[in-house]
C-alpha cells in the first residue's frame, strides 16, 4: 500500500463552488480506476473546521505502483496540472490500515460514506525507532462506530508518520489533526488492502 497526498491552495476569496463542481464532474472517472484502493477528494474551506485556507487537497491509498504510475503520468493529473500548475505530490509508505464499521457494504460515497476526514503529520525524533512508532500509531487508530478507514504511513526521506482517518460523519471531538470535507470517495480496490500492519 502507498499513500498519497497534494495540496492545491486557492486564494482566500475563490469561490469554492467550482471546486465541488470539478469534483462531482471528475470524482466518479476514478471509481473503477485499477490499483487504486481508496481516492478521498478531500477539502478545506476558510473559516469551516477552523480552517485558515481554501484548499483542495486529495487523498489516495494505492493498492499497486502501476496504478499510481498510470495515474500520475496520465490525462487525468496532466489536466489537473494545466488548471492549476504542477502540485509536489507527497508519498509515504503503507504501514497498516484498519476498516471501521461505516465501511461496511460501502463501496463509493453515498449514504454510509465518509463526509469527514482527519490526518496529523508528526515527525519522528532523531532517537525514536520507527517500528516502536509505527506500532503505537496503529495501536492508536481509533476505533469508533462513525469511522470508516484508517491508516498509518510513513515518509522514510522525513521520517515523518502519517495517520489518516475518514469518517461517516463530523470527526469526534478530540481527534487530532488537519480536518477536512470528503466531497467523494472512489473506492474501487479497497476490499483488496490488507488490514492490519502491512510488514
Amino acid at each position: 500500500m502507498h499513500a498519497m497526498q497534494y495540496e492545491i491552495t486557492l486564494p482566500a476569496d475563490h469561490d469554492m463552488r467550482t471546486v465541488h463542481r470539478r469534483i462531482a464532474t471528475k470524482g466518479p472517472l476514478l471509481d473503477s480506476w485499477p490499483g487504486l484502493g481508496l481516492k478521498a477528494y478531500l477539502v478545506r474551506e476558510r473559516g469551516l473546521d477552523g480552517s485558515p485556507v481554501n484548499q483542495y487537497a486529495p487523498f489516495y491509498l494505492w493498492r499497486t505502483t502501476e496504478g499510481m504510475n498510470a495515474f500520475l503520468l496520465g490525462p487525468g493529473f496532466r489536466t489537473l496540472c494545466a488548471d492549476f500548475g504542477r502540485p509536489a505530490v507527497r508519498h509515504w509508505i503503507g504501514a497498516g490500515l484498519r476498516r471501521g464499521p461505516a465501511a461496511e457494504g460501502s463501496a463509493a460515497a453515498g449514504p454510509a460514506g465518509p463526509v469527514a476526514a482527519t490526518r496529523l503529520t508528526e515527525r519522528l525524533p532523531e532517537d525514536a525507532d520507527p517500528a516502536e512508532a509505527v506500532e503505537r500509531a496503529l495501536a492508536e487508530l481509533p476505533d469508533h462506530p462513525d469511522l470508516h478507514t484508517a491508516a498509518v504511513a510513513l515518509d522514510p526521506a522525513r521520517w515523518e508518520l502519517l495517520r489518516i482517518a475518514l469518517w461517516r460523519a463530523d470527526a469526534p471531538a478530540g481527534v487530532p489533526g488537519t480536518r477536512y470535507r470528503v466531497h467523494h470517495l472512489s473506492s474501487p480496490e479497497l476490499d483488496r488492502l490488507p488490514v492490519g500492519r502491512h510488514w
